[in-house]
């Protein structure tokens, strides 16, 4: 089948959306009475009006042409009448339904093109009013075996009362993608229909009374007839009642609509409809009318605006670029989803660093003593890095159980997201978040750090301290190794990766959140405890190796870069290369230990993958 067919199929008859609410909706109990009252009325108003409107007895063929003529009237008018007021009934449901954000965020990711979204909708939906159309057909057939019914004016009505299903049904659909109402809307639709009809009735006879229709004295069609579609009905059943203009007395629009009433309806019905659905099409991905117009008129706080963030009641946020794992991406981004975080995350980066400028500034200016200083610094870095270890473990502990929980997981699995990659996400994505608070405790010691490189900022006396050696010699030790900033930076960020890793693992596994968070918990902290305390020892009591030990735990590291003469004692009294050989030994220990936080952390990362999809069947279905 040519491509060009086959589009136009999905536009239409094979279109999903449409397939999928034929399909639902052909199977309800409730859509088989309506039709099936549907045909019952009118059957029963043909069988009354063509007994009322003939006499007992004999009839003439004239009797019975006028008979079917008006019966053919009634059912006519009656057929609109059941139409605009079906109609809306049926298509209450894409209003109802579809303005649901949840549906359209499930179908906006589909890979359906946007016109295809809309006419489906349209389609699928329009199917049942026009079904009720064509199946009366048979009905209005048997019309012209009594006579006085020409073929024309059967189809004309039927057009009359598709432009009128068709209009219906295009406002309604607009409305639901636009986002404009919801479900309470539904009944204010209704009546905003039926309250149309009557008005534009009400107003042609107020000026068919003054004399402003068309015929010689002014009581035929007026420019309200064109916009009703029982009114361009009645032009057609009703000639001589309700006459039309001269054929020619007129040019241009004017002419169709005084002229020939009910074509102008039924083009005016298919290009307000056209209409609606292009304005849909347009707007259907990019969040409906209702998210560009918060867009464009909501006035959001200047602290929103600085931090990203939309209005407090706007649904649309500005595109952006997505990483090339998606996973990676979510979970990134999706921690500053809210003004509290990022505020709360933001403001640990500010006070954190303020902090230690402030630290070094006072040490500096001689509000706090030397050992003051060096308690100081240690006491707020081990504080920062155990507040960051502890956020790591927390969201890491809930990133998999959570998602299992609320279902998230079971639609993540649905898609060409492998468990490596969905993994490899995760861990990135948490990493990727904590970066900047990995940065101040960095910052912290990275800046005292400098300021002994750069010589107390003109006060020697500041940067560095004497110690004398048991032998009797003096070294001269800084107040805080230069390098601490760099050191810190290389064991910190695996060993927090190595957090997450431990986090993950225990939230695959473990049923829910509470039980992954303690064990996650658990784990870390006996990990933590036993490298810090081996660190710790192993650093003043081992020369030469001890202070490469010392780097295994960043508590023991960061303690002694600020204290390297208490914590590295054996290797600086005692070694052969003194302070000298503690750092260079500090600096090889902190590659090494950098490199094995790494390989646990891939190792853990390789082992999830390899059982992912047993632990997540095992599990499936708790919660």
């Amino acid at each position: 089948m040519p491509i060009f067919f086959r589009w136009l199929l999905r536009l239409g008859p094979a279109n999903p959306i449409a397939v999928r609410l034929v399909q639902n909706a052909s199977r309800r109990t409730k859509h088989l009475y309506i039709r099936s009252a549907y045909l019952a009325v009118l059957i029963l108003v043909l069988l009354w009006t063509m007994l009322g409107n003939t006499s007992a007895g004999a009839v003439s063929y004239r009797e019975l042409a006028s008979s079917g003529a008006t019966s053919f009237a009634w059912i006519a008018y009656l057929q609109v009448a059941l139409i605009c007021i079906l109609a809306p009934v049926f298509m209450a449901g894409a209003i109802a339904q579809e303005a649901n954000p949840k549906t359209w965020d499930i179908l906006l990711t589909t890979p359906m093109s946007k016109l295809e979204i809309v006419l489906g909708n349209l389609v699928g939906r329009l199917f049942f009013v026009l079904a009720l159309l064509f199946a009366s057909l048979p009905l209005f057939a048997l019309t012209q075996f009594f006579g006085g019914v020409p073929g024309e004016s059967i189809i004309a009505s039927y057009l009359v009362a598709a432009g009128a299903a068709v209009i219906v049904g295009a406002l309604a659909i607009a409305l639901s993608v636009s986002r404009l109402v919801g479900q309470k809307a539904v009944f204010t639709f209704y009546i905003s229909v039926v309250s149309y009809l009557a008005i534009t009735i009400a107003i042609d006879a107020w000026l068919r009374t003054r004399g402003m229709g068309a015929g010689v004295n002014g009581n035929g069609v007026t420019w309200i007839t064109a916009f009703n579609p029982f009114l361009a009905l009645r032009s057609l059943l009703s000639p001589a009642a309700y006459p039309t203009a001269t054929a020619g007395s007129y040019t241009g629009l004017k002419a169709m609509i005084l002229e020939r009433p009910a074509l102008a309806w039924n083009l005016g019905s298919l290009l307000l409809s056209g209409f609606l659905v292009l304005a849909s099409t347009l707007t259907v991905r990019s969040g409906g009318l209702r998210q560009i117009t918060e867009q464009r008129t909501a006035k959001r706080p200047w602290y929103r605006k600085m931090l990203g963030l939309p209005g407090v009641d706007e649904e649309h946020r500005a595109p952006r670029s997505v990483w090339a794992n998606p996973i990676a991406w979510r979970e990134a981004a999706s921690r500053n989803a809210t003004f509290g975080r990022i505020l709360a995350r933001w403001s640990f980066i500010a006070l954190g660093a303020l902090a230690a400028i402030a630290i070094v500034a006072m040490y500096h200016f001689g509000v706090i003593s030397m050992n003051d200083y060096q308690f100081i610094i240690r006491s707020v870095v081990f504080t920062e890095v155990f507040v960051i270890a502890l956020v790591g473990v927390n969201m890491a502990a809930t990133a998999i159980s959570g998602e299992r929980e609320d279902g998230t997981l079971d639609l993540i699995l649905t898609t060409p997201i492998t468990p490596g990659m969905y993994l490899a996400g995760k861990l990135r994505g948490l990493v990727s978040y904590l970066l900047p608070l990995i940065a101040i405790p960095v910052f912290t010691v990275g800046i005292a750090g400098l300021y002994s490189l750069l010589g107390g900022l003109g006060k020697s006396n500041l940067a560095s301290y004497t110690h004398t050696l048991p032998s009797g010699a003096s070294v001269s030790v800084p107040t805080v190794l230069p390098e601490a900033g760099l050191l810190a930076a290389v064991v910190l960020v695996p060993f927090i990766a190595f957090c997450v890793m431990i986090g993950l693992h225990w939230s695959l596994k473990s049923k829910g959140t509470l039980g992954s968070v303690i064990g996650t918990v658990a784990v870390v902290g006996v990990v933590s405890g036993i490298l810090g305390l081996c660190g710790w020892a192993s650093g003043a009591d081992m020369p030469g190796i001890g202070p490469a030990l010392a780097t295994l735990s960043p508590a023991s590291l960061l303690d002694a870069t600020v204290a390297p003469v208490t914590r590295l004692e054996e290797t600086v009294t005692t070694g052969p290369g003194g302070l000298g050989a503690a750092r260079v030994a500090m600096g090889i220990g902190a590659v090494v230990s950098a490199a094995i936080y790494i390989g646990i952390t891939f190792g853990v990362r390789s082992a999830l993958t390899r059982n992912f999809d047993v632990t997540v069947r095992k599990l499936a279905g708790t919660n």
